[in-house]
């Protein structure tokens, strides 16, 4: 059994009504229930936020966890650096670490690769292709060959991290830049993965194939014993998937 603590900042829903909309639930609760739904009985999935006391990331919490997600971004400086330190060392220690989109630049983030983890990047909602570049890891188990996010942010190299230890994937952009969109660090005794799709503008936690990804890489970041599940049968995206939630970006922008 995987213990998850899904961790999110929380303050786009707070703010944004689009991002209300997409996630009217809040983008943890997406993540944890795209990670519950893939898993199922071989993992129990929690939350926590940044506003709750000591993050939602208490002593015990931590010690209770044997993965955690992580995604932040107008918040990263909010993040206490002893929280960060407390994380960091539950990593160090054999904890996994699954960092999504815009944890790019969170602390933590930054303070395991020692780099600036700085990139270049665009929102304009274009093309997304993802491709898989090492189908024998156990992320890549049950992923295509390379699959479609018909709308989302552009992140583009250079990305400046340390050179991963395992690569996964790679996205390409309609404008033509590259990205390493799924990279694997080991640090200590844990496991550290990266994972770029997630925009809060873009209905993205509820593609199915990004959620079979972030579920694969929790259960590789899990120090635990024991084989993978059986890799979900992943739905192919029905025709009209993207406006079906970004009519809500429409309706949102609409003059009351």
């Amino acid at each position: 059994m995987t213990r998850v603590t899904v961790w999110g900042e929380n303050l786009h829903e707070q703010r944004d009504e689009l991002v209300q909309k997409l996630y009217p639930e809040g983008m943890h609760a997406a993540i944890a229930a795209g990670i519950s739904s893939r898993l199922g009985e071989h993992a129990t999935v929690r939350t926590a936020t940044l506003d709750q006391p000591e993050h939602g990331l208490t002593e015990q919490v931590l010690a209770e966890t044997d993965v955690l997600t992580w995604w932040g971004h107008i918040g990263h400086d909010r993040v206490a650096d002893e929280i960060v330190e407390r994380v960091k060392q539950r990593v160090l220690q054999g904890m996994g670490l699954v960092v999504l989109h815009s944890g790019h630049f969170s602390k933590i983030f930054r303070s395991l690769m020692g780099t600036s983890c700085n990139l270049r990047w665009r929102s304009i909602g274009e093309r997304e292709l993802v491709w898989n570049v090492n189908p024998a890891h156990p992320i890549a188990q049950g992923i295509p060959p390379v699959f479609e996010i018909e709308a989302h942010e552009m992140y583009g190299e250079f990305f400046d991290i340390p050179q991963p230890d395992e690569l996964v994937f790679i996205s390409s952009f309609a404008g033509g830049e590259v990205f390493r969109s799924g990279c694997c660090f080991y640090r200590g005794a844990g496991r550290v993965f990266y994972f770029s799709p997630g925009d809060q503008d873009y209905p993205v936690y509820h593609h199915p194939v990004v959620r079979q990804v972030i579920a694969n890489g929790v259960r590789w970041a899990c120090r635990a014993d024991g084989p993978l599940p059986v890799p979900y049968q992943v739905e192919q995206m029905p025709a009209g998937w993207l406006d079906h939630y970004l009519s809500a970006s429409r309706s949102a922008s609409s003059p009351s």
